[in-house]
């Protein structure tokens, strides 16, 4: 068992202090050696394309390729390769129009910028999932963003999908479907996430937003939704294969009537905001396995929780079982992944404690039964909960990323980049000067002091 992490911040941007918060990651299967990863992070020379971080070497060290279009930065960005062919697809929020991108680069390792398939105002929160469907002649890529379409609004919840998106000139196929089926408060959640199976299975999960309580504007009676296509999305109407037992309506109601207290503005938790925590994965060998991670306020209205809730369907999401098969309290940014034996990976980011002895925690855990024993479990980060001071929300980030390549998982984190010893119980690794006897992050003379800051970080474990 081998378990790296390591600060993502090139050496020649040791000067840095950026807020690189909310990450994303994207992993070649054909060269896993080849990995691509993006945060809120801008262009050193301040351009017109903002910049990805690549890795040739497995994630051991980290440079930038500038190569997404719409500024020097980017809103939300989440990338994905195709299982074949080396191709990389992103969604954005543009950072100069705000609109929503998707994007595509047949080298993201060169200088060339990414080609623009889809561009389009009125979206929110795009999210990534691609895989190869066939060999030989029928090689074709199979893309789907999760994505929040105010154009359709009250049903937002919507799959931007593709089931060729590595040929042709834009929109390379590209067309919006609503999985929404059910009526909201005007929209459903920020987040649509998706998992997508070699045989055809396509998994996508959302909020539904039910009903705004008395309490307060910003608090919301919600439904965690799943719903399912088995033939890669063809069709005019797809991800109507689950129907809720109760209702008769497509898409199966997890769980119902959870409370949450939407925050845009503010910082509930520790100084990051909450409501739109959201992660669904399939299991490689046998798409009937689904995992389904959310977070809720259980105590309601007057309750001080955020609760993390974990559950496992074998029946293809129809049946869901323990809704509390792993709970943790004021916990946010779950994301799953299986690997290619059956371990499953929960990476999450928890405030423990409380006022100056707050600290951000970021978990791995992995098990083979569900947690019916304990899980494998290692601290990967912990952090003062009020170093640095943020920068605008949101803080770490609304999604964190846990991938599976084979048996190996890949992911990435945001979090503070004091160099300390004791913040990495598992060790790290820095590209970017720092001092951890003196915990000081050096510019790039290796002597000028640099504030601290929020950074993005890799993980691999390998089994």
């Amino acid at each position: 068992m081998t378990l790296q992490i390591v600060n993502m911040i090139p050496k020649s941007l040791s000067g840095e202090v950026g807020q690189d918060s909310e990450p994303n990651i994207a992993v070649n299967p054909e060269q896993p050696n080849q990995i691509v990863a993006t945060a809120f992070t801008l262009d050193p020379m301040n351009g017109n394309h903002a910049p990805v971080y690549v890795s040739q070497d497995a994630g051991a060290t980290w440079s930038l390729r500038s190569i997404v279009p719409g500024g020097p930065g980017t809103a939300d960005i989440t990338v994905a390769f195709g299982s074949r062919g080396g191709a990389l697809y992103a969604g954005i929020l543009n950072f100069t129009s705000f609109n929503f991108n998707v994007l595509r680069a047949t080298n993201p390792f060169a200088l060339q910028p990414m080609t623009l398939l889809v561009d389009r105002p009125d979206e929110d929160q795009p999210w990534v999932t691609a895989m190869t469907a066939h060999a030989g002649a029928d090689d074709h890529d199979q893309v789907y963003v999760g994505h929040n379409d105010f154009s359709a609004q009250p049903a937002t919840a919507s799959v931007e999908l593709s089931r060729d998106a590595r040929g042709g000139a834009a929109p390379a196929g590209f067309k919006s479907k609503v999985v929404e089926g059910r009526s909201t408060v005007g929209q459903d959640g920020p987040p649509i996430r998706t998992a997508a199976h070699v045989d055809g299975t396509v998994y996508a999960a959302f909020q539904r937003w039910a009903k705004v309580l008395p309490s307060g504007g910003s608090d919301l009676s919600m439904d965690v939704v799943v719903t399912r296509d088995d033939t890669h999305g063809r069709g005019a109407n797809p991800f109507r294969a689950l129907t809720d037992s109760k209702d008769g309506k497509p898409g199966v109601r997890v769980a119902k009537g959870r409370f949450i207290r939407f925050t845009a503005s503010t910082g509930p938790l520790g100084q990051e905001r909450i409501g739109a925590d959201l992660a669904i994965a399939v299991d490689p060998s046998n798409s009937d396995n689904a995992w389904l991670a959310w977070c809720d306020r259980v105590g309601g209205a007057t309750g001080t929780d955020w609760t993390m809730h974990v559950c496992h369907s074998t029946d293809r999401g129809q049946t869901w079982g323990n809704r509390n098969l792993r709970t943790v309290t004021n916990a946010k940014n779950p994301t799953l992944a299986v690997n290619a034996t059956g371990l499953v990976g929960l990476m999450f980011q928890q405030l423990v404690g409380t006022g100056t002895t707050a600290r951000w925690v970021t978990h791995l855990e992995l098990t083979d039964d569900a947690w019916a024993t304990a899980p494998t479990s290692f601290v990967l980060h912990t952090a003062n909960a009020k170093e640095p001071l943020r920068d605008g929300l949101p803080y770490l980030g609304d999604y964190i990323r846990l991938l599976a390549v084979g048996t190996d998982f890949y992911g990435v984190f945001s979090g503070s980049n004091r160099p300390a010893t004791a913040n990495f119980p598992n060790g790290v690794s820095y590209q970017r000067n720092a001092d951890f006897t003196a915990q000081k992050l050096l510019k790039t003379d290796n002597t000028t002091p640099v504030d601290i800051s929020i950074d993005p970080f890799f993980v691999r474990y390998t089994p």
